[in-house]
């Protein structure tokens, strides 16, 4: 795959290449971080994500192109110090990927390794996409119940990470994978491990954020996932934000509503464990 020479992604693509990946696609490019369709020779494609974004792009060009880059592209230039602090961000990153082997319904990592600019992991390719498309494409029969038992997965998958000490702070549709009709959690960027603080105190707001990332971000627990995921099921199930009261919960199963409204409580003490979630989208999911 060959981008336009000033593209944003083009250098970090035509590095991995230098070093054997064949590059399929790039699915994404963010500030921070590149995900890319790779493969080497011989070997399945998977999803490689390298800890590399337009923040750290500028850095890497040379004068001239770099006065043109302005022009095309919105870029940040980022401090010595501040692209440090940015690698090892995804460093951590990996360490929670890591840390997580073996928990089901999270996005495994492959394989890890460095280049001398960055730093990157694989993952399987989950053939599915993101959970995006199911929060905007009801229709007329949609399979409510499917779902329903992907987002089951996904709480099980979180259940998992609480039980490794692992707080995910950041569950919403694009996070979440699907493969063969299952639902994975992804993207361990923002986690944080329950024994030490991790990022500012306040943060926010974001739409599948709970309010206490305002002032307690950095100690979050496995309370702020599980408000996380009650937005993302009453999205699905009610096509709206939850506000005003959750004012249109009659829409999801009637086993749900007290469980969501109880998930989406301002206190965390007052929400349900992560377990109770997934026991009551797995029963949601059950044919009538």
């Amino acid at each position: 795959m060959r981008l336009h020479p000033m593209h944003p992604a083009a250098w970090v693509l035509d590095h991995l290449h230098s070093t054997g990946w064949h590059v399929l696609d790039l699915l994404a490019f963010t500030r921070a971080s590149t995900l890319a369709l790779a493969h080497r020779e011989g070997e399945d494609p998977v999803v490689l994500k390298a800890g590399f974004g337009s923040n750290h792009v500028l850095a890497e060009l040379d004068e001239d192109t770099r006065r043109a880059a302005y022009g095309f592209y919105w870029y940040a230039e980022m401090t010595k110090t501040e692209r440090a602090l940015a690698r090892e961000d995804f460093r951590h990153e990996i360490a929670i990927a890591r840390a997580a082997e073996g928990a089901e319904h999270v996005v495994p990592l492959l394989e890890e390794g460095s280049t001398d600019r960055f730093d990157w992991y694989t993952m399987p390719y989950c053939t599915g996409g993101s959970f995006r498309p199911l929060l905007t494409t009801r229709t007329a029969g949609h399979d409510t119940a499917a779902g329903l038992r992907v987002l089951a997965d996904v709480a099980e998958g979180v259940r998992t990470l609480h039980e490794h000490g692992i707080v995910h702070r950041d569950i919403y549709q694009e996070n979440v994978l699907i493969h063969d009709g299952h639902g994975l959690i992804t993207d361990l960027g923002a986690a944080r491990r329950t024994d030490t603080p991790r990022g500012p105190a306040a943060r926010g707001p974001e739409v599948h954020w709970p309010p206490e990332y305002a002032t307690s971000y950095d100690t979050a627990t496995p309370a702020a996932d599980a408000f996380s995921l009650a937005v993302l099921v009453y999205r699905y199930l009610c096509a709206d934000i939850p506000r005003h009261g959750h004012s249109r919960l009659q829409a999801a199963p009637a086993v749900l509503r007290p469980l969501l409204s109880a998930a989406l409580a301002p206190e965390p003490k007052d929400r349900p464990e992560m377990s109770e979630l997934r026991d009551g989208l797995r029963e949601a999911a059950q044919p009538i």
